[in-house]
């Protein structure tokens, strides 16, 4: 069963392997690029927190005793002082927009700082920063995520500086979204060109997929075949010209198989003609004799005449033969047959009569339309096709069986049946029920003079009129098919 979704053809397999894979690729190339670069400002951030120290948060109690120069710190530096764990002064450089929570404000620095709004959370978040030089990334209600770090004042105080981290996540952020949007026009192209790639270098499979899909198209059962279909191998150093030349090997050792076939199956079908031709005065003279030798007015002994009647059955058994040996010749070599309108209704009702008379120990049934069915053909082939038909369910089932001959039509064709409700054919001769010299019980059919052809003439005259022969079969229900146009 196949997933529904899932690529099936070897070119779709190719290019969706490739993406996936620089797609693997870009993610993997976009999640270290910005965890780099992301690590390399933080480490900027801290150096610069580091080389601070607590000058700003420092100044902010004794504003102007440290001079103006080291209050110069870049916009959004935060300082915070704290004195026995409560916070005295917050400040951050350049002021910041009111907060949402209404913390309450504390006291900050003079110039261009601005008081910072601290809630209790932020309270506790600063005091519990490790006094050991080592920034830590806090987030303050008022100003949000920012790298912090704590250092001792020189009189028992604790002074914390700040600085915040929005350039650095906007920066990051940025840069994904660069790396989006080339990673995707990178896979754009990818996925074109690639396309592009797989489909020239799947050109030679696709032509051996097209050079196997004709050679599967043609009639190898029978018959002469033409097997030049080749696949151009000129690259053999790669697998697809390595699968041509093999190919290419494999319709050659076929062909040469097949050509042997065919001179074996036209000799045999001459040996066949020839000697079933040969056959036929030498057999008709037999029996000319023998029936003669029947008539003779003078007493005969009774061996002698139980021994002409014997000879005068066998030759006539196997004038059959020979007739229908001949017949089997004439239509494999392809000799056309007669062609004129044919009352198939006639040929039912004619072959059930005989049938009737051969068998009445068996039930024949007819079930035949309204209107009379004729189909374009030889009467004669036709007539031995329903007779041979008939024949094989009365040989080959026991007495009181009932066999059912139907016919009917559509517009345009016509369908013959012959059903019977015997023991059935065995499952291993079913497939082979149509071959010549075939028997379901070698033993009766040698004992009631079946040759095993007649079934073999009944394919072939069908196929002749451009028609199929089948067979059904099970234990009670058994089914010949003969389906023929209506028009030639």
């Amino acid at each position: 069963m196949t997933r529904v979704g899932r690529p099936r053809t070897l070119r779709v397999r190719l290019v969706a392997g490739v993406l996936a894979l620089l797609t693997v690729i870009c993610v993997g190339v976009g999640v270290a690029t910005s965890c780099a670069m992301r690590h390399f400002l933080v480490d900027r951030i801290d150096e610069q927190l580091n080389a601070s120290g607590g000058r700003y948060a420092s100044s902010l109690e004794h504003p102007g005793t440290c001079g103006h120069d080291t209050r110069a710190q870049s916009p959004g530096t935060f300082g915070a002082r704290l004195v026995n764990g409560a916070v005295t002064h917050a400040s951050v450089v350049g002021g910041i927009p009111p907060g949402d929570d209404d913390p309450v404000p504390i006291a900050g620095g003079s110039g261009g700082d601005a008081a910072v709004p601290l809630t209790d959370r932020d309270v506790r978040t600063l005091r519990a920063l490790p006094v050991n030089g080592r920034p830590r990334d806090v987030t303050l209600s008022a100003l949000g995520h920012y790298r912090a770090v704590s250092v001792a004042g020189s009189d028992g105080d604790v002074l914390i500086t700040g600085l915040p981290m929005h350039p650095l996540d906007e920066t990051v952020q940025r840069l994904l979204l660069i790396e989006l949007v080339v990673f995707a026009a990178a896979l754009a192209v990818a996925a074109v060109a690639g396309t592009l790639g797989v489909r020239l270098a799947l050109r030679p499979l696709e032509r051996v997929v097209a050079t196997a899909e004709r050679v599967s198209a043609l009639p190898l059962a029978s018959g002469a075949v033409d097997l030049g279909e080749r696949v151009p191998d000129d690259d053999q150093g790669t697998e697809v010209g390595r699968v041509g030349a093999a190919l290419n090997r494999m319709l050659g050792h076929i062909g040469d198989a097949l050509t042997r076939r065919q001179d074996v199956e036209e000799r045999l079908r001459a040996f066949a003609a020839d000697a079933s031709h040969e056959l036929r005065n030498p057999v008709a003279a037999v029996r000319g004799h023998a029936e003669l030798a029947l008539r003779h007015p003078g007493p005969v002994p009774e061996p002698v005449r139980h021994s002409l009647e014997r000879i005068t059955a066998e030759s006539r058994r196997m004038g059959t033969v020979v007739e229908d040996l001949l017949l089997l010749a004439r239509l494999d070599a392809g000799r056309p047959l007669a062609v004129e309108d044919v009352d198939l209704t006639r040929i039912a009702l004619d072959c059930t009569a005989d049938a009737r008379a051969a068998a009445p120990r068996h039930r024949w049934l007819l079930e035949l339309p309204a209107e009379p069915v004729t189909v374009p053909g030889d009467p004669h082939r036709l007539t031995q096709v329903v007779a041979n038909l008939l024949a094989n369910a009365r040989t080959h089932t026991p007495d009181g069986t009932e066999v059912t001959l139907r016919l009917s039509a559509t517009p345009d064709q016509v369908l013959l049946t012959v059903t019977d409700n015997g023991p059935g054919i065995p499952p291993e001769l079913l497939p082979h029920i149509f071959d010549r010299f075939v028997r379901g019980d070698p033993t009766r059919s040698r004992r009631t003079g079946s040759t095993g052809l007649g079934l073999a003439i009944v394919r072939a005259v069908t196929q002749a009129h451009a028609g199929t022969a089948t067979a059904q079969s099970a234990p009670g229900a058994t089914t010949f098919r003969i389906t023929l146009p209506k028009a030639r």
